[in-house]
């Protein structure tokens, strides 16, 4: 029977076995209704992607690896954005693929119901109130195997699971848990890793060039080059907050922003940490070249309502210029966007924060200025949560014009954690929540 055939939730189109790929969307929703305030952000248009079974648009990629996808469609692509040079198109990265958490035995285990997906850079293309898909590009190594996006190191990483937590999957290596995307002028991807975290350098066709690492992370087995270039202390990552968010400044340098503070000198200071990192890279030397600490605001100032501090993360970096940089600071539910300028005077790296036996850890200080540590300045362009018609869990932000921004939500392949997420058959329990992309306007330019 075709992918396609009745029982799914909308009439679906056929899928080309090639790359690149015309795959069409579904309509999406309506602007929101009503003027803005004057000189107010508003937003100004929003585009849906419509459903596409996962198996058919992976297998399309690579054949075979897709066996059952528990009727599962592509989502995720809202990992990150980025401009692709024509009117309405942008790059995006899927994340590992759908994932999930259920409470068994009384701890939660990490569930892959879709082991053999392979993570994709897809080239999107907003028309009207929908989102297309035009092209994709697998992720494999250099052989051409599919990376996966299963966990890599027992130990380190969480262990994998079956949809319904009750079989162990096998870690794997070449697994990566992309999320943050940029395009390089000779036409190559960089690539933001959750697991290590890490650093990705993917050529135009999707192959692994290399990966840079945390120094004394020993990944091995690998099925691409692996080079530990990035300061040890970011072992200390915070399981499933590593880097989320990457920019490329005017020069070519990369900017790396670690979702979360680290587990410095353990898991309780972190989360109650407001004190995260953002590394800048250069591909020329292959090498970290500086590092700032970046500091959120309160939760509660963030997201009104919210006492856990644990739930702030960085999710996206956009640079605007020179050295600027717009970051997004956000929970699940609502984000705020500030403009950092990284600035020689703010650079820590090598000093006695990048040592994971410094105490207090920078993670610990409450007030870092006051300390002494350099804490780039930061404005607020705009508060996501005062504005009508954004989604939530904002993941991807792109620079479309002067003022005015792409934003892309991550919908989680539509899952949710827990038994309720698949049917007694094993099939998706869809949440509803759907791919969209939001132009949103700023009444001053960036």
């Amino acid at each position: 029977m075709s992918p396609y055939a009745a029982g799914r939730r909308r009439v679906h189109r056929s899928v080309a076995a090639a790359v690149p790929l015309a795959l069409m969307g579904a309509l999406g929703a309506a602007v929101p209704a009503g003027a803005a305030p004057d000189g107010a952000p508003h937003v100004v248009r929003t585009a849906t992607l419509g459903d596409l079974p996962l198996g058919a648009f992976s297998n399309a990629l690579l054949p075979g690896t897709v066996g059952d996808d528990r009727g599962v469609d592509l989502g995720g692509i809202g990992s990150d954005i980025y401009p692709a040079g024509a009117k309405g198109e942008f790059w995006t990265v899927t994340d590992r693929g759908p994932n999930g958490q259920i409470k068994l035995d009384g701890s939660k285990r990490r569930t892959f119901p879709v082991p053999g997906f392979d993570p994709a850079i897809v080239r999107i293309r907003v028309t009207g109130d929908t989102v297309r898909v035009v092209r994709a590009v697998p992720v494999t190594t250099s052989s051409g195997k599919p990376v996966s996006g299963l966990p890599n190191q027992p130990g380190r990483d969480e262990a994998p699971y079956s949809y319904d937590a009750r079989t162990p999957l096998s870690y794997d290596p070449d697994g990566l848990d992309t999320e943050g995307i940029v395009r390089a002028q000779d036409g190559s991807f960089w690539l933001a890793d959750e697991y290590g975290p890490s650093l990705v350098h993917v050529s135009a066709r999707g192959q692994v060039l290399t990966r840079y690492v945390p120094k004394g992370l020993h990944l091995t087995g690998a099925g691409y080059p692996v080079v530990e270039a990035l300061p040890a202390v970011l072992l200390h990552r915070k399981t499933n907050r590593g880097f989320e968010g990457l920019a490329q400044l005017p020069g070519g340098d990369l900017v790396m922003a670690l979702q979360s503070p680290l587990s410095l000198p353990d898991a309780d200071a972190g989360n109650a940490s407001r004190n995260t990192r953002l590394l800048r890279f250069s591909p020329k030397e292959q090498a970290v070249t500086a590092e700032y600490v970046y500091r959120f605001d309160p939760v509660e100032v963030v997201d009104p309502g919210e006492d856990d501090t644990s739930e702030l993360k960085i999710s996206s970096v956009v640079a605007v210029g020179g050295d600027r940089l717009l970051v997004e600071e956000r929970t699940d539910r609502t984000a705020r966007l500030q403009l950092v300028r990284l600035d020689r005077a703010s650079n820590v790296l090598g000093g006695r924060w990048d040592d994971d036996t410094a105490t207090p850890s920078l993670e610990q200080l409450d007030d870092p200025a006051a300390a002494g540590v350099p804490v780039p300045a930061k404005r607020l362009v705009v508060d996501l949560g005062q504005v009508g018609g954004i989604p939530g869990k904002i993941e991807g932000i792109a620079r479309v014009d002067h003022n005015t921004l792409a934003l892309i939500n991550d919908n989680d392949f539509g899952m949710t954690d827990g038994t309720g997420a698949f049917d007694a058959q094993g099939r998706l329990v869809d949440s509803g929540v759907e791919t969209t992309v939001t132009y949103l306007r700023l009444p001053r330019g960036i």
